[in-house]
């Protein structure tokens, strides 16, 4: 007979990669996990993971066990969201993934007036440029800056923003204000490393002045904000980041700008949990609050 447990620690290893990792995850000690996966092959008498000093490996057993694995998975959480009470203390941990500088500006500033008003969620920010894997329950929440491909997601649009060019006020008195299209071909920029940049969205400078001459890259949004604040260059930065920055000027704004969106995504599964409400809805209300400097 098949135990539960044992299912969600084999997909806790197959998702983590190693069984350290995955008793982390589920809070446990890394010789439960190792025992209790054995224990579940014994029972299916297959071979799930090909161990290693580097970790994992699945097997084929493991891809064939897998999918029935989510789908129990599925419907226990949905089981547990069935019977929930409305007035409930909302407890728990939700892990939220976002990209970098809504991580910074838009959630770590109100995370605390989260706190207050429920004191036993635990709210987990993954900060990453490339769009966490709902599916693979990397996040049960994600923000994207495009609607991901149809599957079992809710999806809708969270807000749009602005991305606009700016230079330090330090750069700009050594080399002179932009006035035009042309004055910017004499001008350096700081961007985004292409191939490491998860959303092509996230690179603007070429749809604001294709042929650039980039003297600075970096994956990080916050790294080319600050490059661009200590007078590396000019940057297509986030406007409701940069407008706030004394050292930072906008360069012809309105005509150097580039409107992109946010898009809340959560697993259909997921979304009646009351955890998954509570940090939804707490990303509506920041978004209400910011939607000026957007």
């Amino acid at each position: 007979m098949l135990n539960s447990d044992e299912l969600r620690l084999f997909l806790a290893v197959l998702r983590e990669g190693n069984m350290l990792a995955a008793a982390r995850r589920v809070g446990v000690d890394h010789s439960t996990v190792a025992r209790r996966i054995t224990s579940l092959e014994n029972a299916l008498g297959a071979r799930l993971f090909d161990r290693s000093p580097r970790g994992v490996t699945p097997t084929p057993a493991a891809f064939a066990l897998v999918a029935h694995a989510e789908r129990i998975e599925t419907e226990l959480l949905a089981a547990a969201a069935s019977v929930a009470g409305r007035d409930r203390e909302v407890e728990g941990t939700v892990r939220l993934a976002t990209p970098e500088a809504f991580a910074s500006h838009m959630v770590a500033p109100h995370a605390a007036a989260l706190r207050t008003r429920h004191p036993r969620l635990m709210l987990e920010l993954a900060s990453e440029s490339r769009a966490a894997s709902l599916s693979k329950r990397e996040a049960d929440i994600a923000v994207m800056l495009k609607p991901p491909p149809k599957g079992r997601l809710v999806t809708r649009k969270l807000a749009d923003y602005r991305l606009g060019l700016y230079g330090a006020k330090d750069y700009l008195e050594r080399e002179g204000v932009p006035m035009s299209r042309a004055d910017l071909n004499r001008h350096i920029f700081v961007s985004y490393i292409e191939e490491l940049a998860g959303f092509p969205e996230m690179i603007a400078l070429d749809q604001i002045l294709p042929g650039a001459t980039i003297a600075f890259r970096a994956s990080s949004s916050a790294a080319q904000h600050a490059a661009v604040a200590s007078g590396m260059g000019l940057g297509v930065l986030h406007v409701f980041a940069a407008a706030q920055d004394d050292r930072l000027v906008p360069i012809m704004p309105g005509q150097m700008e580039v409107w992109r969106s946010y898009w809340l995504v959560m697993h259909a599964d997921l979304q009646r949990l009351p955890r998954v409400r509570a940090a939804a809805d707490f990303l509506d209300e920041v978004m209400r609050t910011m939607r000026d400097r957007l």
